[in-house]
């Protein structure tokens, strides 16, 4: 077979045909339009997946939009929804990349020169670090200054190397193929924006959510998507939170409740706790007067304490409920915070969001049976706590204190002040003679206690012992006997003799009726009259019978004979 019969295999026309128009309509969906990057088209939302959102943009490959920076901007769109985007290019998977700015490719030095005088936003990737900033091919080569790359640690720096970056152009020199670019004034420019979008999407009584960026002693500042708003302290939580650090932490997710937004500074105020149950609304059926909580003290004022009995629930013990011991002048002296207390409450007031508490009734009140423990004439005793001009006063028990006034100290001396006889601490010993328990009141002695005459004289006697005695004193048929110095006794005397006392003054010597009884008795004794008993009067020495001795109430009762 010659040469001039071997030919190459020609394709039919139709084939030819079919396959050109392949090829053309291939360009025509997929070539890159000139306009691209300088006009925005409008697309609608098909899909969106963990990292981007697919758009159709009328080609027949999506375009695809990264949907960090718009979950970032608070703006994530949803399948449907109609969103301008500018087409850039396309990436190693077909799709072309989209963005929601207009931004300009330049493509050559008139485009740069256009781009400069409009201060418009162009388009450049990061090429590689250099000293002082970067590289950036922008269609030519240019160099973006670190302090103008919009990020401030060197490591960030670096990890735009490689990243497509929106940016305009500060200084361009044709001649000298110089360029500077600035990326900072288009990433403020666009947060700006974005705060303006945010503030003007958030409205009062909003639940949002957020990530806490930092915290601070008076509140925690929280990222709600580009816009950050303020959770105060006492905002947190209910309970009483000293410090945001003891409940968050930088990084943590929440959701707060708009509280207050201030559109001309830019302030939004958050509530963590708002989104919780108002604690106060049960508080009348929890907590009723009498009943006994036990809660911690959290804050400790002047005039008492503050104990917290449940979260966002505190009740006051003022300082006067403090103590039945001693007046207490600082809660302090009693109590610290953190302490676990035990109160009965002593008031509600709900709508005042008020619980009034007694540290002191919890214990009980040391004078509510005084009077069974400590009868008159019962001894007690106890230290010296404290001195007055009048008196001393003697601690019983806690809570229970009795006065020794200056008269009650000694029988003997004369005293000018207690201090004359007693020490402070010192423990004595001292018998009660008056008890008014609604006064509060407890009188004790200490002279009484002291051995007398008397006492020695009531442990030497006995009853039926005959006595003599000097009487000292007549009335009403009473007579007050002198047994001995500083020992006196009484006696009731029968009625014969006292009226003798009281007519012996006035009486005559019937001196008819005495010599009749006389010559009677010579005749022949037959008639005997007996004497009449001898009046009794102050003055006289007469003999007794002891009829009663009672050395607790130091009395003696006699019986004339």
């Amino acid at each position: 077979m010659s040469n001039a019969d071997i030919s190459t295999p020609q394709p039919a026309a139709e084939e030819t045909e079919s396959f050109s128009e392949l090829l053309s309509q291939y360009e025509q969906s997929h070539a890159r339009q000139p306009e691209e990057g300088n006009r925005q088209v409008e697309g609608t939302v098909i899909a969106v997946s963990a990292d981007s959102v697919f758009v159709d943009i009328g080609y027949k490959t999506e375009g695809v939009l990264p949907l960090a920076p718009l979950e970032a901007a608070g703006e994530v769109p949803k399948p449907g929804d109609r969103i301008p985007v500018t087409v850039k290019g396309r990436n190693a998977e077909g799709y072309y990349d989209l963005t929601r700015h207009k931004v300009v490719q330049p493509t050559d030095w008139s485009s740069l020169e256009q781009a400069f005088a409009a201060q418009a936003i162009i388009t450049g990737t990061v090429t590689a670090a250099v000293k002082g900033g970067l590289t950036v091919d922008v269609g030519v080569r240019a160099f973006m200054p670190a302090s103008r790359s919009g990020v401030r640690e060197a490591a960030e720096v670096e990890r735009l190397v490689g990243q497509e970056i929106r940016c305009r152009i500060l200084k361009l020199e044709v001649e000298a193929e110089d360029v500077v670019v600035d990326r900072r004034s288009v990433v403020e420019e666009e947060e700006r924006a974005a705060k303006d979008r945010r503030y003007a999407e958030l409205q009062e009584g909003d639940t949002v959510t957020g990530t806490v960026r930092a915290l601070m002693d008076y509140g925690a500042f929280v990222d709600l998507g580009g816009v950050d708003g303020l959770l105060h302290v006492g905002d947190i939580a209910w309970a009483r939170i000293r410090r945001p650090a003891d409940v968050l932490a930088v990084g943590q997710k929440i959701e707060a409740r708009v509280l207050k937004i201030d559109a001309d500074k830019k302030r939004v105020s958050l509530g963590l706790k708002q989104l919780q149950p108002e604690p106060w609304e049960t508080v009348p059926e929890q907590y009723k007067a009498g009943a006994r909580v036990t809660g911690v003290a959290t804050r400790l004022t002047d005039f008492g304490v503050f104990v917290e009995l449940a979260p966002g629930v505190e009740g006051l013990v003022h300082v006067s409920e403090m103590s039945w011991v001693k007046k207490v002048r600082k809660p302090s002296d009693l109590v610290k915070i953190g302490d676990t207390l035990e109160t009965v409450i002593l008031g509600v007031d709900a709508a005042q969001r008020r619980i009034s508490l007694g540290l002191k009734q919890a214990l009980g009140d040391p004078w509510a049976d005084v009077m069974q423990k400590y009868p008159l004439g019962s001894v007690v005793e106890g230290p010296i706590t404290s001195f007055m001009k009048f008196g001393a006063f003697l601690q019983i028990v806690e809570g229970v204190e009795g006065l020794i006034h200056l008269s009650e100290i000694s029988e003997d001396k004369r005293l000018n002040h207690p201090q004359d006889a007693l020490k402070l601490g010192e423990v004595v010993k001292a018998q009660v003679i008056a008890v008014d328990v609604e006064r509060r009141q407890l009188k004790l002695s200490i002279k009484q206690l002291i051995p007398t005459s008397l006492d020695e004289y009531v442990m030497e006697r006995k009853v039926d012992e005959a006595v003599t005695g000097r009487i000292v004193q007549v009335a009403d048929g009473v007579a007050r006997v002198e047994l001995g110095e500083g020992v006196q006794a009484s006696c009731r005397f029968p009625q014969e003799a006292q009226e003798a006392a009281e007519t012996q003054s006035a009486a005559k010597v019937d001196m008819s009726a005495l010599s009749s009884m006389l010559q009677a008795r010579w005749k022949g004794g037959a008639t005997t009259v007996a004497p009449k008993p001898e009046p009794v009067r102050a003055g006289q020495v007469r003999n007794f019978r002891i009829t009663k001795l009672d050395a607790d109430a130091k009395t003696i009762e006699l019986e004339l004979v």
